[in-house]
């Protein structure tokens, strides 16, 4: 059993902002998977079953997100290596694509949460958001539509990811996953 996890905040307010991406990701796979509803209230999130996948969409705001990923992993005895973690990534520009084991959180405070919760060594599937001109414009930034010019390309970016998501729950090579699918921009999306 492999668990996927999209990071975002609940709501409708927060439904379109760059903070959700990780939820737009879990969103689109589930629309094209036949899955079923597992949520329970002790996950602290909406948890679906596709075969031997998890897909879970934290409900306890961005910045508690480890209370949800740890107790759905705690339940299904789901080790850290089987997870993968899908989020907005600041340091990366619009359409950016990184997928890694383990390291910092990045200030990402929903990485943060999960790292105090299971440790750091999990899977990230890191989507570049690109970065606001200055550090205190950075709340407003990721809790802020995407710009129009990204919103066009925003489909294909979360259709991308959704590839990326789905090759990682076949292939165990990190190396090869890296290889084949890191994207340095968003340039392949036009």
């Amino acid at each position: 059993m492999k668990l996927i996890v999209g990071l975002g905040n609940p709501g409708p307010t927060y439904a379109s902002t760059r903070h959700n991406i990780g939820f737009m990701v879990i969103d689109k796979l589930l629309k094209e998977l036949p899955h079923s509803n597992i949520t329970k209230k002790s996950f602290f999130g909406e948890l679906y079953k596709s075969k031997d996948l998890l897909f879970l969409k934290p409900t306890t705001y961005m910045n508690l997100s480890g209370k949800s990923v740890q107790a759905v992993a705690n339940f299904y005895k789901i080790k850290s290596n089987d997870i993968l973690v899908i989020h907005d990534d600041l340091d990366l520009p619009f359409g950016a694509l990184r997928i890694k084991i383990g390291g910092g959180s990045g200030g990402h405070n929903g990485l943060k949460s999960i790292d105090e919760a299971i440790g750091k060594e999990y899977y990230r599937l890191r989507l570049g958001i690109g970065k606001p001109e200055h550090k205190g414009m950075v709340v407003n930034f990721v809790l802020s539509p995407f710009a129009s010019e990204e919103a066009n390309l925003l489909d294909a970016f979360v259709e991308y990811a959704k590839e990326v998501t789905l090759a990682w729950s076949r292939e165990s090579d990190i190396n090869l996953l890296k290889s084949k699918y890191s994207k340095r921009d968003g340039s392949y999306l036009k």
